[in-house]
């Protein structure tokens, strides 16, 4: 499972015109699922994201997270992540989930974030999205469970 995290000021996702998921501060957490992952790699990766120290301190430094800054998530599902990249010009997806169990573990990932962290807001798995948003810094970490 990866998560590209980006630290913005707001962030949106729209799925045919209507706002789907949209927040202020905090961070765009695109998610990529692979076939070997599980609840466990989820819960991993999203204590990672929720935990990871990307927030500005008193003294200008990177050493808050999202669980102490209080601001929002979106996750939104990103297949591409999952692509192999490193030979030819056209993306492999042979270790990305089938449809079935991306859409089960993007589900779960958003349940237990929501169970543990507020705001979060999501897109919907599979759906056409466009994401707008305003990276921070800019600050942009790929996480891996």
């Amino acid at each position: 499972m990866k998560g590209l995290i980006q630290r913005v000021t707001h962030a949106r996702v729209d799925i045919a015109g209507q706002c789907c998921g949209e927040i202020g501060p905090g961070i765009l957490l695109l998610l990529g699922v692979e076939k070997q992952d599980s609840r466990e790699t989820a819960d991993k990766l999203l204590q990672k994201a929720l935990n990871y120290r990307i927030f500005s301190d008193q003294d200008g430094k990177m050493n808050l997270s999202l669980q102490q800054t209080g601001q929002g998530l979106l996750i939104v599902s990103q297949f591409t992540l999952v692509a192999d990249t490193r030979k030819g010009l056209r993306p492999g997806f042979s270790q990305g989930a089938t449809p079935a169990l991306g859409e089960q573990l993007y589900d779960y990932f958003v349940q237990q974030a929501t169970d543990l962290h507020s705001p979060v807001a999501s897109g919907r798995f599979g759906a056409n999205m466009q994401v707008s948003l305003c990276n921070d810094g800019p600050v942009t970490f790929l996480l891996q469970s």
